[in-house]
């Protein structure tokens, strides 16, 4: 069986599907193992460094993605791309059919199988391959980092024979992966801290960091589904978490927003009359810019300044950190692909929650209602 990597194409992205430890994983499962030249530069993998552990180096992009049984990659390859996957090929990525429903369709008359890695369950034997948690870990810790650069004052309490300099004060909003991680980092640069969910039961998380727990009145166990996430807020509920967060936000130095509905636009928790009482000089960093932000003055992928504030609104914080967002990545892949390998092949098991629940297409047809209604084919 042959397992391939291209070089990744999507604009801005840095990071390489499979770095060198795990070719070697995949090779001692008697898999072959062939990487596009020059695939893992940017994120400081050399091809010297696949070579020394057995990956075939090939510089024809179209052979690469047509010798091969599966085909790993970050994101999704456009559309020209998946027209040379060898038919009946399996594809593995981060591929977010939601964005464009045309690759898609191509899977389906290709007869790919294709698997997307952000379906993946929330069940305890999927965590080594959680992608999302990997990548929102490098995110939170990069938000952090971001906020401190763009704030014009420090974030510690710093004592001198000048005087003394206050901590700077820090809001986050959302404490899943990515908000605990921002918590934690911006804890360890000196702020003050104040964190934000729907979900009370992150509230003994958000404390164990060093922080303050913002109690809006309508935390509870029903605003978080089967998996982990928070639902969607009523509309009464909004206009108190509105008017609890408005204070909280006009006071902060620093706000880092990380709020996510699943298959829903971001919520908007900070509003464009919030961002004016801030105080000039403050700073936003909104990680749910991809999904319309939770920041209502947000754009994605650019610095906006509302107020004399700055907000940020990146969307793909993991690929400034190529290397060990690579590394991180790569290890998620490795197992969600060895657990799918038997004797050097793909052998696929439909009743396991983690194929089926992350497969979007196979043997030409769509898997799933929200699959087939976004490409116009009957569920399979």
């Amino acid at each position: 069986m042959r397992i391939a990597v291209p070089a990744e194409t999507f604009r801005g992205e840095t990071r390489v599907a499979l770095v060198p430890r795990s070719i070697a994983q995949l090779t001692g499962a008697k898999a072959a193992v062939a990487v596009q030249t020059g695939a893992g530069a940017s994120a400081g993998f050399p091809d010297a460094a696949y070579r020394e552990v057995g990956a075939e180096m090939v510089a024809d992009r179209d052979k690469v993605l047509g010798d091969a049984d599966v085909v790993v990659v970050v994101r999704r390859p456009d559309a020209a791309d998946l027209r040379k996957l060898r038919e009946g090929s399996v594809l593995i990525g981060l591929l977010d059919p939601a964005g464009d429903p045309d690759p898609v369709r191509v899977l389906v008359e290709r007869r790919i199988t294709a698997f997307r890695m952000e379906a993946l369950p929330r069940i305890s034997r999927a965590q080594d391959m959680d992608v999302l948690s990997s990548m929102a870990t490098l995110a939170g810790y990069h938000a952090a980092v971001m906020a401190a650069y763009r704030l014009p004052r420090i974030f510690p309490l710093l004592m001198t024979a000048a005087g003394t300099l206050t901590p700077a004060r820090t809001l986050v909003l959302g404490a899943g992966v990515a908000g605990l991680q921002a918590i934690a980092t911006c804890r360890r640069l000196g702020a003050v801290v104040e964190a934000y969910d729907v979900r009370p039961a992150v509230r003994e998380q958000v404390e164990s960091l060093g922080a303050r727990f913002v109690e809006v009145g309508i935390e509870s166990a029903e605003q978080q589904d089967a998996g982990g996430y928070a639902k969607e807020l009523s509309a009464d509920a909004q206009k108190r978490e509105h008017e609890v967060l408005t204070e909280h936000v006009r006071d902060s130095d620093v706000v880092i927003t990380t709020a996510f509905v699943p298959g829903k636009p971001a919520p908007v928790l900070v509003t464009r009359d919030m961002v004016s009482a801030m105080r000039p000089g403050s700073v936003i960093v909104d990680l749910a810019a991809s999904a319309g932000g939770n920041c209502e003055c947000t754009q994605p992928d650019k610095d906006v300044v509302e107020h004399g504030v700055t907000i940020l609104g990146p969307t793909n914080l993991a690929a400034a950190i190529p290397g060990q967002a690579s590394q991180l990545y790569s290890h998620n892949v490795t197992r969600f692909t060895l657990q799918m390998l038997k004797d050097g092949a793909v052998a696929l098991d439909f009743d396991d929650p983690v194929i089926a629940q992350t497969c979007m297409t196979h043997d030409g047809k769509a898997m799933g209602e929200q699959m087939a209604a976004l490409v116009g084919a009957p569920a399979s």
